[in-house]
């Protein structure tokens, strides 16, 4: 007689596995600077996919790695700042201050002025990645500092969160430790 295993549906099997890579988050080691970190990244990356033609994600994985973040915490940062639409909503100022910063036009000369093709950027042409990046220095460089300064924020919040959870987490496991020491001792007596 063979005993048959539990059969789980998508959705539960879904859950067990999203609560057990949360799990392994929390318990990993230098595990509140790595998720921290990795959800900093990933946050302020976003910023840049519209100025950047979305071409930043090329060297999203290389940065997370790179900085020794957490990858899924990257890619759920990035994922709320898209939710949240705020590269959206911060282009208009981000261009402005773009402009403060950096007040000189860039000019790149006649005949760089191209539609975007990857095959053409595969194959060595690097004229419209430029004319992608002329169209939008300024905003590149008003949505990098809203970038560095959104994802030095959320570092810090995420840590504090982090942190307080694992707190919790552990003083719940010390009164659990502590509730079967009580009823050890009351059924030696």
């Amino acid at each position: 007689m063979s005993i048959k295993p539990k059969k789980y549906n998508f959705f539960q099997r879904f859950g067990r596995a999203f609560k057990f890579n949360i799990t392994k988050l929390l318990r990993s080691p230098g595990g509140a600077r790595k998720v921290s970190l990795g959800f900093a990244l990933g946050l302020g990356l976003e910023m840049l996919v519209l100025s950047t033609g979305s071409l930043i994600y090329i060297l999203f994985v290389p940065i997370v790695r790179l900085a020794k973040g957490s990858l899924p915490a990257s890619i759920i940062g990035n994922v709320i700042g898209k939710l949240t639409l705020l590269p959206v909503i911060l282009i208009p100022f981000a261009k402005t201050l773009g402009k403060l910063i950096f007040p000189m036009k860039v000019h790149l000369g006649r005949g760089h002025k191209s539609s975007f093709s990857f095959q053409k950027l595969i194959h060595g042409d690097f004229h419209s990645l430029v004319s992608v990046l002329h169209g939008g220095f300024h905003t590149l460089i008003g949505m990098t500092i809203f970038g560095v300064i959104l994802g030095t924020c959320s570092y810090f919040i995420v840590y504090h969160f982090y942190e307080k959870e694992k707190a919790k987490r552990l003083k719940k496991r010390r009164n659990k430790h502590e509730l079967t020491l009580k009823s050890v001792k009351q059924n030696y007596i």
